[in-house]
């Protein structure tokens, strides 16, 4: 089966799927601190109403729908001053919707976005040394690995590495 990958923005009609697959312990010890869990109904309606604040200029959300079904989140965050033509790019993907290379395509998309729409020149992403299948999304989007940032993370007590993954806008 072809899957259709599309990116659109959060809505509010999509806080209960939303907590549905980010309240999940696998997806979360994968994620920043700041992504919550327990993920409640009110985390996601500040997430949206985040998503959808026009000030927030340099910050590019977008939910991941698979086949129409709303599956994830992806965004991009243009870095400031000196850094401005970097930007860091991160995203999630509910459990049951692993290993579809549903996230390579999206971040393959959203990607190709940032660079045809912004003067976004460089992007990169800190994958958890504990994380091989985002690592492999980012080597399949055409992202290489451009250093290890030793002992750089700490996630639920535990000191990580940090994989640092870039591509360059052609």
């Amino acid at each position: 089966m072809d899957l259709e990958i599309t990116l659109r923005h959060f809505e509010r009609n999509m806080a209960a799927k939303l907590v549905l697959l980010a309240n999940n312990a696998n997806v979360s010890a994968n994620g920043r601190n700041s992504f919550p869990y327990p993920y409640t109904i009110s985390d996601a309606h500040q997430w949206v109403d985040f998503c959808n604040d026009k000030r927030n200029i340099n910050i590019f959300n977008r939910a991941v729908f698979c086949n129409d079904e709303f599956v994830g989140g992806i965004g991009v965050v243009r870095q400031e001053d000196i850094h401005q033509n970097n930007a860091e790019i991160g995203y999630w993907l509910g459990e049951p919707y692993w290993g579809r290379n549903i996230m390579t395509m999206a971040v393959k998309q959203m990607t190709g976005w940032i660079f045809e729409n912004t003067s976004i020149s460089r992007l990169y992403a800190g994958v958890f040394a504990t994380n091989a299948a985002s690592m492999r999304v980012l080597e399949k989007a055409g992202y290489h690995l451009e250093a290890i940032h030793r002992k750089a993370i700490i996630k639920n007590g535990h000191v990580l590495d940090e994989h640092l993954f870039v591509k360059l806008a052609h």
